[in-house]
C-alpha cells in the first residue's frame, strides 16, 4: 500500500513538473512573438536602411528570429528561434508557426553581439520545402544577403536568382548576411507549447486552427499587413 502510494506521489510530482515546463516554455514562446514583433517594426522605421518594402509586398512568407545567440558565429556553431508567417491566398498572413535555425558560414561572423535575423520568402515551394522537415539554406533553397533600402529595385540579380532573401541587425547595423549552410526547420514543441496541443500540426497552425494564442500575434500579423502593403 505504502509503495502504491509513493508510485502515485511520484506520478503526480511528474505530472506538475511537466505543466510548469510546458507553462513555461509557452511564456517563452509567447516572448518570442513579441519580440518578432519588435524586431520587425524597428527595423521598418528606418526606412533607407530596411527591407524594401517591393520584397514585402511580393513576399509569400517572413522568418523572423530575435536573438540569435551572442558570441562570434562560425560553421555550425549557434543557434535561435523566431516565427515564420505566411501569406494566404486572401493575403492576409498566418498565425506564427515557430522555427529554429543553425549553423550557417563564414557569413555569419558579425561577432560578440546578439543578432536578430529576418528571412523573405520569394517562393512558396520554398516555404513547402521547410514544412516537409529539414531544410538547408543555399542547398534546398537558393539564399542571399538582401538589398537595403526604399530605392531598391525588385529586378536586381540577386533578387531574381534567389528564392530566400536574408537580413540581419546587429549593434544597430542592419544589412543582408549570407547564410549558406544553415539548417532552418520547424519547432514541433514549441509549437505544441504556444499553442496547448501536443503534436499539432505546421499545416494547422498555418490555417489558423492552432487554437488559442498570446495577444502578440494580432500585433505581429497587424505589422506585416501593414508593410506588405506600403507602396
Amino acid at each position: 500500500m505504502k509503495i502504491g502510494k509513493g508510485i502515485s506521489l511520484a506520478m503526480i510530482a511528474l505530472l506538475l513538473v511537466g505543466f510548469w515546463a510546458t507553462t513555461a516554455l509557452a511564456k517563452n514562446e509567447a516572448k518570442k512573438v513579441k519580440e518578432s514583433a519588435q524586431v520587425l517594426s524597428e527595423i521598418m522605421k528606418i526606412p533607407e536602411k530596411g527591407i524594401p518594402p517591393v520584397l514585402l509586398r511580393d513576399a509569400k512568407a517572413v522568418a523572423i528570429i530575435p536573438r540569435v545567440l551572442k558570441g562570434a558565429f562560425v560553421v555550425g556553431g549557434r543557434h535561435g528561434t523566431g516565427v515564420l508567417l505566411v501569406r494566404g491566398e486572401d493575403m492576409r498572413w498566418s498565425d506564427p508557426l515557430f522555427v529554429s535555425i543553425t549553423g550557417g558560414s563564414v557569413g555569419w561572423q558579425v561577432g560578440g553581439t546578439s543578432t536578430d535575423l529576418i528571412l523573405v520568402f520569394k517562393n512558396l515551394k520554398d516555404v513547402e520545402g521547410l514544412l516537409k522537415g529539414k531544410f538547408t539554406l543555399g542547398a534546398d533553397a537558393a539564399v542571399a544577403a538582401g538589398p537595403v533600402g526604399r530605392k531598391a529595385s525588385a529586378a536586381t540579380d540577386v533578387m531574381l536568382q534567389s528564392g530566400i532573401l536574408s537580413y540581419s541587425r546587429s549593434r544597430g547595423l542592419f544589412a543582408g548576411v549570407s547564410l549558406e549552410g544553415a539548417a532552418l526547420l520547424v519547432d514541433d514543441d514549441a509549437n505544441a507549447a504556444y499553442y496547448g496541443k501536443e503534436g499539432i500540426a505546421s499545416a494547422d497552425v498555418l490555417a489558423g486552427k492552432g487554437g488559442k494564442k498570446a495577444p502578440g500575434t494580432k500585433k505581429l500579423q497587424g505589422l506585416l499587413m501593414q508593410y506588405s502593403e506600403q507602396k
